[in-house]
């Protein structure tokens, strides 16, 4: 593709990443150049998620006689791969110029630019995937199904966390933990269904121990569910595709059944990690961003409410530079994994001049770097304030789908001295290059009114009886 032209050089850098070109930077200076001209076009994008769910996106782009125009097929690809991982959907809905809906249908199709993005939709919707190319008469009208769930704490409940190192339950009467557990697993390495099975079933009989009765069950975990249903999860990335449809797409379901048809509610980690945010700083318009093996995100919108969006911001590209780090899973350059994440600070840490031990894991690596940075190693704390510019910039590229009003940022990358460093960056980013939006977005790493909700007590409050 065409070298972005209108991709900006910030006025915050990184001694470590000269590189880095924010998305949002670009798309503005896009935009702006774009409504200067007298015969822009303009163009509508729809995402299906559902019959009942479509999200409507508006944007405009040059003329196609226009000597810029060569720059609206990275443009739109950039902005429909954005709303594809944090909206989701099997089917893209494009009104605009003729030749660039046919980009878009060749770009997202098998075998093409985005085929790893096109497999993964048809996985969670379980729907062919599929570009269509509206008429400009066709009126597209955005319709979203936000989810009342959580913060629900009467009775008797169990919240139940599933993570790739550990699972935490806690046992809890109306509102109060009574019971609360941690046992180490490791569900990543596991093909065994019933390693998965038995595993889920001992933490949450464990709760039920300690409870009167149970009248419901509340799961947070990693992955995309959808009713329920686990149709993508790394947790058990090992089990064979034909032993994951038969015993793990509905495993906390028949866990639940076989607990006595216990009411029983599974929300994505990252909205589970929103919601206790919302729930300790009794407020709304939270965006919860977890670094650590990857980026993990979820949203509490202005009602309170879970939006049933992917949230998948680990794909969101927020570095449209032709040098930005490349995505090893998905292929694609410039991912928020690449930047919010332990990868993030293995792959600065050479540049900061620091050597780590090949034979080590991420997670080691990551401590190692950490360690150094709280004895105040220049690298490290650089790393760090690296992290931090990029997330400032990228906050304004988020903003732009979500309108928060509050960052929560946690995860093992934000332990200790770097999270502190990541959070003064970020907000001196936000100050230097957005001010409106310095004051209208709140950043906070967890303190103790955030503790005070934990992961495993939202996670409780989130089934209604």
């Amino acid at each position: 593709m065409t070298t972005f032209k209108f991709a900006s050089k910030p006025k915050v850098s990184s001694a470590l990443d000269q590189n880095f070109r924010p998305m949002f930077l670009a798309f503005r200076d896009y935009v702006e150049a774009v409504k200067k001209t007298a015969d822009y076009e303009e163009v509508t994008i729809g995402l299906r998620r559902s019959d009942e769910e479509l999200s409507v996106f508006h944007t405009v782009v040059f003329h196609e006689d226009h000597e810029d125009s060569i720059h609206n097929n990275l443009y739109i690809e950039r902005i429909i791969k954005t709303l594809l991982w944090l909206k989701g959907g099997y089917q893209i809905l494009f009104k605009g110029p003729e030749r660039l809906g046919r980009f878009v249908q060749k770009a997202f199709s098998f075998n093409q630019l985005r085929h790893f993005d096109v497999s993964f939709m048809e996985r969670v919707y379980e729907k062919p995937f599929e570009v269509i190319v509206l008429t400009k008469d066709t009126e597209l009208v955005e319709s979203e199904k936000s989810k009342d769930i959580g913060r629900h704490l009467e009775g008797c409940r169990i919240g139940f966390d599933a993570g790739g190192s550990d699972r935490k339950v806690s046992a809890v009467i109306d509102g109060k933990t009574v019971f609360s557990e941690e046992v180490v697993w490791h569900p990543k390495l596991q093909s065994d269904p019933n390693y998965h099975i038995e595993g889920i079933k001992d933490s949450l009989m464990r709760a039920a121990s300690h409870l009167p009765r149970v009248d419901a069950i509340g799961v947070s975990s990693a992955g995309v569910y959808i009713d329920n249903h686990a149709m993508v999860a790394s947790l058990f990335i090992k089990v064979p595709d034909d032993l994951y449809k038969k015993h793990i797409k509905d495993i906390y379901i028949n866990i639940a059944k076989d607990m006595g048809d216990i009411p029983i509610e599974v929300a994505n980690d990252g909205d589970v990690t929103a919601l206790a945010g919302a729930m300790s700083l009794n407020a709304n318009e939270v965006l919860g961003i977890a670094m650590g093996t990857s980026e993990a995100a979820g949203f509490v919108n202005n009602k309170g409410f879970i939006t049933g969006w992917l949230n998948e911001l680990a794909f969101v590209p927020v570095d449209i530079s032709d040098d930005a780090p490349l995505d090893e899973w998905s292929g694609d350059m410039g991912c928020g994994s690449t930047c919010f994440s332990q990868d993030a600070v293995i792959r600065l840490a050479p540049l900061a001049g620091i050597e780590l031990d090949p034979l080590l894991s991420p997670a080691e690596k990551l401590k190692k770097v950490q360690e150094l940075a709280e004895k105040k190693n220049e690298g490290a704390l650089e790393i760090f304030k690296t992290i931090g510019i990029y997330l400032g910039y990228t906050l304004a590229y988020y903003h732009m789908y979500y309108h928060m009003k509050h960052v929560l940022i946690l995860g093992r990358v934000t332990s200790g001295i770097g999270g502190e460093l990541i959070l003064s960056e970020a907000k001196n980013v936000l100050k230097e290059e957005f001010k409106d939006l310095h004051e209208s977005i709140h950043i906070q790493l967890p303190d103790e009114a955030s503790r005070r909700v934990g992961q495993s007590i939202a996670a409780a409050s989130l089934t209604k009886i």
